[in-house]
């Protein structure tokens, strides 16, 4: 008989107030037992044991669980309700079935996978595949003890029709603050493969704007530290984010989920550490004006720009082929005299460089033979026919020594790299030949940069990896899972160092062609990344249904893309409808321009949305706007690529900064031809800031529209004021 919802309500009310009540118990409990601050060490592993515990039953306490599975498993007589939560709560009596399962054990998958069908589910156990058959899949939402709500996206013993969006639809409608949240009450099958995919593959993927993929990797990683907790450490994770006020706008996802110590940061600010080298990165600003800051189209993309050549896999070969020819020249053509009378031969140095020391890098090998050159003189010293003579030796050694390793290389990369650019005087034995494939303009910049001692992003890969080849990497160093985001905006290169310091080729790598408007350094297609590992390394999964943006404003920027990129990267909109985008001509004045902006963030902001935003073209329109604006909009922020947190509310900030965030409402300003060309880049931008949007989509712009944005009035809410 089916289950009326006024029934099924009181049913989890009453079951939610159980659970409730047995968390309370056991916290209660371990609260009560004294915290160990003695030196013993089986009792400090108890006393964390202890204090995991009440962490995450604290955490459990004001919404235990998310979702309800009835599950017959073909071992099972009958159905049994399992409840799944954020973070497993077991009962107190050994062998009784977990009061909430962990949302990433393995008879969790079915929550995700099943979609309905009276077709079994089945699941991968440690024991095996487990087939069942699913009788009830509820969505419960439950905010701090109380449930708000129930919804059934399958019922077995119903003859009414699945209802799997429902639930989702009801979540995605939600406003947004500041902060990224977590999915996992709402995660979808499609992206459950990606959390739950092996840990020792490169996964690559292509993720429509909107399509949760940076969730989806930071929920992988909460995964794969459950599933692999004998083999992962957090501590030894690291994620790669595109800025820092992105990093802190995703900073609240894995402490939600019970996870903490994932480093976080910036590939340059990584690389800077690492290297030492003691100079400040070139400010990031004078690349970005050049690319954004030319109204009416960026300039032409090809492989000699700088970014795209120094993040070539032909550049890392170039280096590669550079270091091994410049070895055989490494040892200094003569003999070894530490005074008068006492030779070590060339020879007998070579030997050790080139046989004893050969499986070391080159900086190490070096301190292995100028350590084998001491050792051998201080047994010559011992031939010392009296304590004068030996007195005299010590020091002409000493001086002799330091003299030799002067001779050798410097193992530095930046030296070696400014000599790579004929910065300072070659090397003997250096193949300049090899150097003939630098484009002249890359050259040329490079070496003017150099002499300065300026380093940009760019050269950081070559420089970690004549790091590496110089130094090898320690186990310190090394990760057991990389995530990058905004994969597109990444070299080749650089993702081939980084595999060089993570285990296993153990990647999940993400990000959106589409929104590849960083084309000068980044990739143009993803096998650029996926011909770096081997076919059974990698794994490609594609995203395409968008949970962001409503159906209007998906459908809007699925047609830039269309007639503006010539792209097949389409979004799949989820049902969920808002109100039409918005074309909205200026009143033709320069003054009604910035009126026209004023009301528009004072009408969208005055209703429910909690966070606005205007995108301009570049850093200097924002800037502009936004000292226009503040005197009558004290709360807006400027947001320029210097802050370390997105703070909500209202905003102005250039639209390539606005990617990987996401706004309630977005105006974008001056929608013109002047802003916008007519080129692909520029399409790619004029999508990315489209798809920041939730709820509200306004394009403002003085004449007309650019050639991609023509002739979609049919379907558009073209009205002023």
């Amino acid at each position: 008989m089916e289950q009326t919802f006024q029934s099924a309500y009181q049913e989890e009310e009453q079951r939610l107030n159980a659970t409730i009540a047995e968390i309370d118990k056991q916290l209660d409990r371990l609260r009560g037992i004294e915290v160990y601050t003695g030196h013993d060490f089986t009792e400090q592993v108890l006393e964390a044991g202890r204090e995991e515990k009440r962490q995450s039953l604290a955490k459990s306490l004001t919404a235990p669980y998310f979702g309800r599975l009835d599950f017959q498993g073909d071992r099972d007589k009958t159905p049994k309700p399992l409840y799944i939560g954020k973070i497993g709560v077991d009962h107190e009596e050994v062998g009784d079935q977990p009061m909430v399962i962990d949302w990433r054990a393995p008879i969790a998958s079915v929550f995700y996978s099943f979609t309905g069908g009276d077709d079994p589910a089945a699941y991968e156990a440690p024991e095996g595949t487990i087939e069942g058959l699913v009788y009830l899949k509820r969505n419960l939402v439950i905010r701090k003890q109380i449930l708000e709500r129930v919804s059934d996206t399958y019922d077995r013993n119903s003859d009414q029709p699945a209802v799997s969006d429902e639930f989702l639809v009801y979540r995605l409608g939600e406003n947004k603050d500041n902060k990224l949240r977590d999915i996992v009450s709402t995660i979808q099958a499609e992206q459950d493969k990606i959390i739950r995919a092996a840990k020792n593959t490169a996964l690559i993927i292509q993720g429509v704007a909107g399509s949760g993929k940076t969730t989806v990797a930071l929920h992988r990683l909460a995964y794969l530290l459950y599933q692999y907790k004998e083999q992962v450490t957090a501590e030894k994770m690291i994620i790669f984010a595109p800025n820092h006020m992105f990093l802190d706008y995703i900073s609240d996802v894995l402490p939600e989920l019970g996870v903490g110590d994932i480093q976080q940061n910036t590939f340059a600010d990584w690389a800077l550490k690492l290297l030492d080298l003691g100079l400040p990165l070139a400010d990031a600003s004078e690349t970005l004006d050049y690319w954004f800051e030319s109204e009416g189209g960026m300039p032409e993309v090809n492989d000699e720009v700088p970014g795209r050549f120094k993040g070539s896999i032909g550049f890392m070969n170039m280096i590669r082929s550079c270091l091994e020819s410049m070895e055989g020249a490494s040892v200094p053509e003569a003999d070894f005299m530490p005074w008068e009378g006492a030779v070590l031969k060339r020879s007998m140095i070579l030997h050790w460089f080139n046989e004893e020391y050969k499986p070391y890098p080159l900086a190490k090998r070096k301190e292995r033979v100028m350590a084998r050159i001491h050792r051998w003189v201080e047994m010559e010293l011992k031939k010392s026919p009296s304590a004068a003579a030996l007195k005299e030796r010590k020091k002409k050694a000493s001086q002799r020594e330091k003299s030799y390793a002067g001779k050798w290389p410097k193992y530095e990369p930046l030296v070696l790299y400014k000599q790579m650019f004929k910065a300072l005087k070659l090397q003997a034995g250096w193949p300049e030949e090899l150097l003939e494939g630098i484009p002249d303009g890359v050259l040329k910049s490079t070496q003017k940069d150099l002499k300065k001692d300026v380093i940009r992003e760019e050269d950081l890969p070559a420089l970690l990896y004549i790091h590496y080849l110089l130094n090898d990497i320690s186990s310190e160093q090394r990760f057991d899972h990389i995530v990058i985001d905004e994969a597109q905006d990444f070299s080749p290169f650089q993702v081939a160092v980084l595999d060089l310091f993570v285990k296993g080729h153990s990647f999940t790598i993400l990000g959106d062609l589409s929104q590849g408007i960083h084309a000068y350094k980044g990739v143009h297609d993803w096998e650029e990344l996926s011909s770096l590992f081997a076919a059974k390394q990698t794994a490609y999964f594609a995203l395409t249904r968008s949970y962001r943006s409503t159906m209007e404003i998906i459908e809007f920027a699925n047609r830039i893309l269309e007639k503006g990129v010539n792209s097949d990267l389409l979004a799949v909109p989820v049902f969920r409808s808002g109100n039409p985008v918005r074309m909205i001509p200026y009143g033709g004045q320069a003054q009604k321009r910035l009126e026209d902006l004023r009301q528009g963030m004072h009408k969208l902001s005055s209703g429910e949305y909690r966070t606005v935003a205007i995108l301009t073209r570049n850093l200097k329109d924002a800037n502009e706007l936004y000292e226009q604006l503040l005197p009558d909009v004290p709360e807006l922020h400027l947001i320029d690529g210097k802050k370390q947190a997105y703070e909500g509310g209202l905003s102005v900030l250039p639209v390539y900064l606005s990617k990987g965030l996401e706004f309630d409402a977005v105006i974008v300003a001056d929608a013109d031809p002047q802003h916008y060309g007519a080129s692909a880049w520029d399409a790619k931008l004029m999508y990315v800031g489209c798809t920041r949007a939730l709820h509200e989509l306004w394009l403002m712009h003085e004449g007309p529209v650019p050639e991609y944005l023509q002739n979609m009035h049919e379907d558009i809410a073209a009205t002023g004021w």
